[in-house]
C-alpha cells in the first residue's frame, strides 16, 4: 500500500517539493524541489490504507484525528500542491467508482425534509456566535464576497456583494422582498437602510441567527420594517416584488429543486424579480463531498446548470441574466481561513483541538475547491414576464452607482455581535 501511495503522490505532485513520512520512519520526496516545502506524516498503516482507498473522505478524517500530521508548511499547502497537479488527471478506478456510488445516493443523502433541513441548517449555523466573529466581516456576511478590486479589504468586498445583487434585483422604494436564508439580517437591513425598500421579510431555520437578525434590526431602528422569521421557505406565504436567496440552494438537495424553484414561482408578483446566489460546479452534476456532507454541512449539494435550468423553466421561471462568479469564493475563502488562524487560539477556547483542526481542513479545502477544482458561484436572475427588467444590463452599473451614494449617506454599518 506504501509503494501505491508513492505512486500516486509521485504523479500527482511533479512540481513543487512534498516529503512524505511514513508510520516505519521511512520518508520518500514527490515534485522537482521548487516552491514552499512541504512536510506530512501518516502515523499508522490504517491511515496510508484511508489515503490510498478513499481520499475524498479518509484526508480530512485523518487530519483532525491527527493520523496525517503536516510537519512543515499548512494543510492548505499540501491540498494545493496535490490538487493542482491533479487538474486533467483521472482518478484511479476504485476512486471513480466510490464517486459514482456517491452520486448514485445522493437522493438520499440529500433528503431534505422540513424536519431534516432544521436539524442540518442547527449542525452548522448554531454554532457559538463567537466563533463565527473570528473570521467573518463586520456585517456577518457568510456567502461569497465581490471582489471589484484584487485589494478590496474583506469588508469592502461583502459590501460590494450586497450592493451588486441589489442592483440585480432593480428594487424600487415601494417594494416588499423575500430573502430566502437570511443568516444574521444583513442583506434585509441592507435592502431596508440602503436600497431604501418598505419592507424586508428574511427567513432561516438557525434560532441562533434568528436572534441576531432581529435584535439587529431594532438595534438599527429598523423593526417595523424588517421582520425575521424561523420558517422553512415552503411554509412563507403572501406575494413578494423581489426575492433574493443568498447561500441558501446548496442546502436544498436535488430532489427539492423543482419544490423549491415552484415555490419562488408562487411567493413572486407577475411583475417581480428574483436573484439566486449559489455556489454550483461548472462541469456538471456531482456528488455531494462526503467529509463536508458529515462533519461541515449535512444534507449539502452543489448544483449544476444543468440540474437548475429544467427545474426553474417546469416551474414557469424564465432566467434573464446568469453570471459566475469563478475565483472570488476562493479569494473570500483566503481571507476567512487567514483569519480564522491568526485568532485560532480563541476558537480553541470554545471548542477543542479535533474541532479546530476540523475547520481549519473545512477552510483549506473549501478554498483550494475553488481554485483547481469545477466549484464557482452561479447569481441567476428569474423573473415571471421578461419585461420586468430592462433589456441590456447597463442599468446594473447604474443602480450600483446610486447605492454607493446610499451607503455614503447611511454611513457605517453596525456590526452583528453575538
Amino acid at each position: 500500500m506504501e509503494r501505491l501511495l508513492r505512486a500516486i503522490l509521485s504523479q500527482l505532485v511533479e512540481r513543487g517539493s512534498l516529503r512524505v513520512t511514513l508510520p516505519d520512519g521511512s520518508s520518500f520526496l514527490c515534485g522537482d524541489g521548487t516552491g514552499t516545502p512541504v512536510a506530512i506524516r501518516l502515523t499508522d498503516n490504517r491511515a496510508v490504507f484511508g489515503l490510498v482507498a478513499d481520499p475524498e473522505m479518509q484526508l480530512g478524517e485523518l487530519f483532525m484525528n491527527r493520523r496525517l500530521i503536516v510537519e512543515q508548511g499548512t494543510i492548505y499547502d499540501f491540498l494545493a500542491l496535490v490538487l493542482a497537479g491533479a487538474r486533467g488527471q483521472a482518478a484511479p478506478w476504485w476512486e471513480r467508482l466510490l464517486d459514482q456510488g456517491r452520486y448514485l445516493m445522493r437522493h438520499l443523502t440529500t433528503l431534505n425534509t422540513k424536519g431534516r433541513s432544521r436539524s442540518n441548517v442547527a449542525h452548522h449555523y448554531d454554532l457559538d456566535d463567537r466563533l463565527y466573529a473570528l473570521f467573518l466581516d463586520a456585517d456577518w456576511q457568510y456567502s461569497c464576497a465581490y471582489f471589484e478590486r484584487p485589494d478590496q479589504s474583506l469588508d469592502e468586498a461583502q459590501l460590494a456583494k450586497k450592493r451588486h445583487i441589489v442592483a440585480k434585483l432593480a428594487v424600487e422604494p415601494h417594494h416588499r422582498v423575500l430573502d430566502i436564508g437570511c443568516g444574521w439580517g444583513g442583506m434585509c437591513l441592507y435592502l431596508t437602510r440602503t436600497a431604501g425598500v418598505r419592507e424586508a421579510y428574511g427567513v432561516t431555520l438557525s434560532k441562533e441567527q434568528l436572534e441576531v437578525a432581529q435584535r439587529r434590526a431594532a438595534e438599527a431602528g429598523l423593526a417595523e420594517r424588517v421582520g425575521f422569521g424561523l420558517q422553512d421557505y415552503r411554509d412563507v406565504q403572501g406575494r413578494f416584488d423581489r426575492i433574493v436567496s443568498v447561500g441558501m440552494f446548496e442546502h436544498i438537495g436535488a430532489r427539492f429543486f423543482q419544490t423549491y424553484f415552484e415555490t419562488c414561482h408562487r411567493l413572486l408578483d407577475e411583475n417581480g424579480v428574483m436573484l439566486l446566489h449559489t455556489i454550483g460546479c461548472s462541469d456538471g452534476p456531482n456528488h455531494p463531498n462526503p467529509w463536508l456532507n458529515r462533519y461541515i454541512f449535512p444534507g449539502g449539494y452543489l448544483p449544476s446548470l444543468s440540474e437548475m435550468l429544467p427545474a426553474i423553466e417546469k416551474a414557469g421561471l424564465i432566467v434573464t441574466d446568469i453570471e459566475v462568479l469563478r475565483l472570488h469564493y476562493a479569494k473570500t475563502l483566503q481571507h476567512w481561513r487567514e483569519r480564522f488562524m491568526a485568532q485560532r487560539d480563541e476558537a480553541l477556547a470554545l471548542y477543542d483541538e479535533r474541532f479546530c483542526l476540523m475547520w481549519e481542513f473545512y477552510l483549506a479545502m473549501s478554498q483550494t475547491a475553488f481554485e483547481y477544482q469545477d466549484v464557482v458561484v452561479f447569481q441567476l436572475q428569474l423573473v415571471k414576464r421578461q419585461e420586468a427588467v430592462p433589456l441590456t444590463r447597463d442599468y446594473i452599473a447604474e443602480r450600483e452607482a446610486g447605492l454607493r451614494e446610499a451607503e455614503r449617506v447611511a454611513g457605517a454599518q453596525p456590526r452583528a455581535q453575538g
